[in-house]
């Protein structure tokens, strides 16, 4: 069928108004109403919709149906925004061609989808008899009875249908699919329990516009650079060519051209208007990934209708012939002449096929519009930070089996507990080997961390202990590594991604923000994606540095919701404290950020030259270190509470020294140890107990945690206590010394201190 097939004169309802959903839909009435061919002959529910096809008339009918269903459910979002009742109009006009994929693919293909996926839901949901036209309504409406997200946002999703919800318009969700493309695999060869069939695809849909931005590029060269290497990486991404980016047009031919003929990735073209077409060509693709294990990139040369949303006027960057034209390929104009022409319609059951699915929509629309809201924060916030203490804590003190100790650590004396103390960098060593020994879903991965050991053989050791399937490099790409991530965690996995330096997270900070840590949120707590990021973190380093391994500002992190950031000063604590981290992920599902302070890694003195000051004995694998508890030194001190983290930490200890010796002060220093959530009654109870608090931070004056430090002792402490601060300026870290002209410094610290005596 030509592109124009149906342009046969429905389009002069333009020329009479500029709602252009009324005009869609008369369109489809006006073409049906006037069709006055017989069919060559009446095919049965059995019979091939086209010769040489699989797809009968009954599976057109139930496609058509989904088409029908997911373009009315467009212009009631509209009429229900009109009526206050519904507060999300973009559509999937124009896109409903992908019902085919939605029918070719399992329920248990996970399916990463492009907003614009109304029929894909439709048919997708028809496999487990769910009704997605009302679950749908109840989106729209934002009811906390909405199924998937419980009323925070409208979004394509289902558990039953392994669908989770994306909130993504610019493509942000293709790393984490490619990684559970990945995933799906890995699992398999270490040994865990996959949530889905093993044969099992990953489904990505995106639109031409997003194609074009980096986290597109980057993912669907890491599904490349995977197959090239004959890995398996079983993907389906599905490019919704509409020819349009809200209202900048694609280049004609572009994503052909770019797309086409790319090493390690098949590419097949299809015309999206016709869903007897996208399923021959989706089936053929479909078969081509599951089999072959290979990404292949599916090509829907289709249409946007109704605008970019309801509040798009795009007559601004349309003209009227431009719409025209746009609307004369219209997909169900297409559907509707082959189910006319084939006789699985005469035109009469056609229309009440039409207005029936009309008449449900709206009446799903009216019925959800009714439904309980959330009304309060409490109910909002609720599926952001799961956490139960009692079963977190007595996770991350379970230790491994001994045997699994024995194993890992290579026999009874070489167990980490039995050697002398040791500096972070070991101990850190130590505890990751501990916990691949306990956890065998973990993986670990990141650039360099398998044969090289990392850039501070911080994982020396694990990959020849625990093998590549379980310790791996990535290529050098952060969304990559924490799309992986995700993935990895989707299939079960407890991943333990590196990020090699804090500078370089920036790049890939919304796979966190938006991503991984908006999960839980959207999906009322349905899905999650644990996972513990190691960050080699903060400043101070000597020798070599500058901005990018001397970053102090994780303020970007701060701010993101529900995420746990934790930071060590010192070997004991690291290993305690990765036992917690491990197990917030394991228990509840959270994202945990990992500081590790590059400047301590080899630390051993603390006071003087060769005191050994800063090295520690291996915990016992019994013991672990709660969430939000921080350490006490000198608990003692009276006269001044400094509060601080990381490298302030030492810092801190040796100015304290410094100050009792010049002026018999006794001062207590409080490692906060846990970033995020801060606990703000600990700092508060000592900072009562004292009255004069000086905060040392290491990262920037503006947004730096002393900040929120200080407000917390103004909430929680009341007013009257005595508040001075110590922080890092608000620039890049240089290189060489200069880095100590805008970092904190220990006389600045023994400065403050005196200043409140």
């Amino acid at each position: 069928m030509s592109q124009q097939s149906g342009n046969t004169g429905f389009v002069r309802a333009a020329t009479r108004s500029i709602n252009r959903a009324e005009i869609v839909d008369q369109n489809f009435i006006h073409f049906v109403q006037e069709w006055n061919q017989s069919p060559p002959r009446k095919l049965s529910n059995r019979d091939a919709i086209r010769a040489g096809m699989a797809l009968t008339g009954k599976d057109f009918k139930e496609l058509f149906e989904s088409q029908m269903l997911s373009r009315h459910q467009d212009i009631e979002a509209r009429a229900m925004r009109a009526r206050n009742e519904g507060f999300y109009t973009i559509g999937s006009s124009g896109h409903e061609g992908n019902a085919a994929v939605g029918r070719v693919t399992r329920h248990t293909d996970i399916a990463f989808l492009h907003y614009r996926s109304g029929a894909f839901m439709q048919e997708r949901a028809r496999k487990l008899g769910i009704d997605m036209v009302y679950d749908t309504a109840l989106s729209l409406a934002a009811s906390s009875e909405d199924p998937i997200s419980g009323g925070r946002h409208k979004v394509w999703g289902s558990v039953p249908l392994w669908v989770p919800p994306q909130t993504s318009t610019i493509a942000s969700h293709l790393p984490k699919a490619v990684g559970t493309a990945v995933a799906i695999t890995q699992a398999k060869r270490i040994g865990a329990k996959l949530p889905i069939p093993e044969d099992s695809i990953v489904v990505c849909s995106f639109g031409d516009a997003s194609a074009n931005h980096s986290t597109a590029v980057g993912a669907i060269n890491a599904a490349q650079w995977t197959a090239f290497q004959k890995l398996p990486c079983p993907i389906l991404l599905v490019c919704e060519d509409n020819a349009i980016g809200i209202s900048v047009k694609t280049p004609t031919g572009w994503i052909e051209a770019n797309y086409s003929d790319r090493a390690g990735l098949e590419y097949i073209a299809a015309d999206g208007t016709d869903v007897v077409d996208t399923y021959a060509k989706t089936l053929e693709a479909v078969e081509y990934c599951r089999a072959h294990r290979h990404p292949v990139f599916l090509h829907l040369k289709l249409v946007r209708l109704l605008g970019h949303a309801g509040t798009d006027a795009e007559t601004e960057y349309k003209s009227t012939d431009e719409l025209k034209a746009t609307e004369a390929r219209d997909p169900l104009l297409v559907s509707a002449r082959i189910a006319l022409e084939s006789g699985v319609y005469t035109p009469a059951g056609l229309l009440a096929a039409y207005e029936a699915a009309r008449t449900r929509v709206h009446e799903a629309a009216l019925k959800a519009a009714k439904r309980p809201k959330l009304t309060t924060a409490e109910q909002v916030m609720a599926p952001l930070a799961p956490y139960h203490p009692d079963k977190v804590n007595a996770e991350a003190a379970r230790p491994a089996s001994k045997e699994a100790r024995l194993a890992a650590f290579g026999g009874e004396d070489a167990l980490p507990e039995k050697q002398p103390p040791r500096h972070l960098s070991i101990q850190l060593n130590r505890a990751l080997f501990d916990l691949m020994a306990k956890y065998p879903g973990m993986t670990m991965f990141g650039e360099d961390v398998a044969q090289k050991g990392g850039v501070y053989t911080v994982t020396s050791g694990l990959y020849k202990t625990f093998k590549g399937q379980r310790v791996f490099n990535t290529l050098l790409d952060e969304q990559t590594i924490l799309g992986m991530a995700q993935g990895a965690a989707y299939m079960g996995l407890l991943p333990f991604p590196e990020i090699q330096y804090l500078a370089y997270f920036h790049n890939a900070c919304d796979q966190i923000r938006g991503e991984a840590a908006s999960l839980q949120f959207f999906s009322n707590v349905q899905y999650s994606n644990g996972m513990v990021v190691r960050i080699a973190a903060l400043g101070y380093q000597k020798g070599f540095g500058g901005h990018f391994h001397n970053d102090n500002s994780f303020t970007a992190l701060r701010d993101i919701p529900g995420v746990v950031i934790a930071c060590a000063s010192r070997g004991d604590d690291a290993s305690m404290m990765l036992r917690t981290c491990a197990a917030l992920a394991k228990v509840d599902g959270r994202v945990v950020l990992w500081f590790e302070p590059i400047a301590l890694y080899m630390t051993k003195d603390l006071y003087e030259p060769k005191d050994n000051g800063w090295l520690f004995e291996y915990p016992a694998p019994d013991r672990a270190i709660p969430l939000g508890e921080g350490r006490i030194y000198n608990p003692n001190g009276k006269d001044l509470l400094i509060v601080t983290f990381g490298n302030g930490v030492p810092m801190s200890l040796r100015a304290a020294k410094k100050l009792e010796a010049k002026t018999r002060k006794k001062v207590r220093v409080l490692d906060l140890r846990w970033l995020k959530p801060l606990n703000r009654e600990l700092i508060a109870k000592h900072a009562k107990e004292i009255g004069k608090v000086l905060v040392v931070d290491e990262g920037r004056e503006t947004g730096g945690l002393s900040e929120q430090i200080f407000t917390a002792i103004e909430e929680h402490a009341g007013r009257g206590i005595v508040k001075k601060r110590v922080v890092g300026k608000d620039s890049y870290i240089p290189l060489a010394a200069a880095a100590n002209l805008v970092l904190v410094s220990e006389e600045e610290i023994l400065v403050a201190g005196k200043s409140f005596f």
